[in-house]
């Protein structure tokens, strides 16, 4: 009996200790796997996706007193939590696609109608679009901070904040380097599905609006700016009205510029295009505009944009300055759609 009893003790012992050891070394596992999660970022508070080495959408600007700014590369060991916005359309495709953690925008400037909630409290500012905050921005301590053409002075100096990232367009392949923006975002913050879905929009919109510019034989794209005008070439900054919704230029003929080439209205009447775009600065800048009334003067009214009711004037804030933007990108496309159909 007693044997018995010592030999059952002895098979307790034996399974009690296997399953410490079990449970050990089901711990230690645990354990491993936790720290491999953390190192490749697949835990839960981290992305797969990191560390991830982000490029700039265009590789250097220059400055308008001359001078070169070279934008690098940078790289993030996780995906950033406090975001510092400058440029207008990147701080429009992150609301669209529902990025958080934006703790500063450009509210010293006029922040487009479509964007207004930045206005509250919520958010603080990093200054006007050409003027940055420096030392608020520093308050904030962001762990990125977004900018474009307009901060190009003060880049060096934001470095020394927090990582920069130039996420800008460019002038001579805008719809490129929009699209570019829009999948750095995607990609920085883990919205690559909404991307895609987003982008789908934009399938039938530039589809119907290539189907409208067909009707127009000649068009031109000019800027308003108090009672002067400035138009632009296929090579231009508001070129992809000619390169991607597909209305034909009146003219090559354009010297290409920034605010665009100046453009009298004896030269419209001349070239007298079948639609004329008018893109209202003076209203984005804050200035009292008086843009119909400068615009239909004796001269217009004898052009065919005049008389067939063609001439479009495009909203300021949208077109100077929050495009680049997924949802401002498809609001140019619907307004121009509006007008003319």
């Amino acid at each position: 009996m007693k044997k018995l009893f010592y030999a059952l003790l002895a098979a307790m012992v034996l399974l009690l200790a296997a399953c410490g050891s079990s449970e050990e070394a089901s711990k230690e596992e645990s354990a491993d796997k936790a720290a491999e999660e953390e190192t490749n970022g697949t835990g839960t508070e981290g992305n797969a996706a990191y560390p991830m080495t982000v490029s700039p959408t265009v590789a250097s600007t220059e400055g308008n007193e001359g001078g070169t700014t070279n934008f690098e590369d940078v790289k993030f060991e996780k995906m950033p939590e406090k975001i510092a916005v400058f440029d207008y359309g990147f701080l429009d495709t992150l609301d669209a696609l529902g990025v958080e953690g934006i703790v500063g925008v450009a509210k010293d400037s006029t922040l487009p109608a479509h964007l207004e909630k930045y206005a509250s409290e919520e958010y603080k500012s990093v200054g006007g679009l050409k003027e940055p905050l420096l030392e608020d921005i520093a308050e904030m301590d962001p762990d990125v901070i977004f900018i474009s053409g307009r901060q190009s002075a003060f880049y060096e100096e934001l470095k020394e904040i927090a990582p920069v990232v130039f996420v800008g367009t460019s002038e001579a392949d805008y719809w490129n380097t929009f699209q570019s923006s829009v999948d750095l975002a995607a990609k920085m913050f883990d919205k690559e599905a909404e991307a895609e879905e987003y982008m789908a929009k934009y399938d039938s919109a530039l589809e119907e609006i290539k189907a409208l510019a067909g009707n127009y034989e000649t068009s031109l794209v000019t800027m308003y700016n108090e009672g002067k005008l400035s138009g632009f070439a296929t090579n231009s900054r508001f070129g992809y009205i000619y390169d991607i919704y597909g209305f034909k230029p009146v003219t090559e003929d354009i010297e290409s510029s920034s605010h665009g080439s100046n453009f009298g209205f004896e030269a419209i009447l001349e070239f007298n295009p079948q639609v004329l775009f008018v893109i209202d600065r003076t209203a984005a800048t804050g200035g009292d505009s008086n843009i119909e009334a400068d615009m239909e003067n004796d001269i217009i009214k004898k052009t065919d944009a005049f008389k067939n009711e063609r001439i479009v004037y495009l909203d300021g804030p949208l077109w100077y300055l929050s495009g680049g933007g997924l949802q401002s990108e498809l609001a140019k496309i619907e307004e121009v759609l509006d007008e003319l159909k």
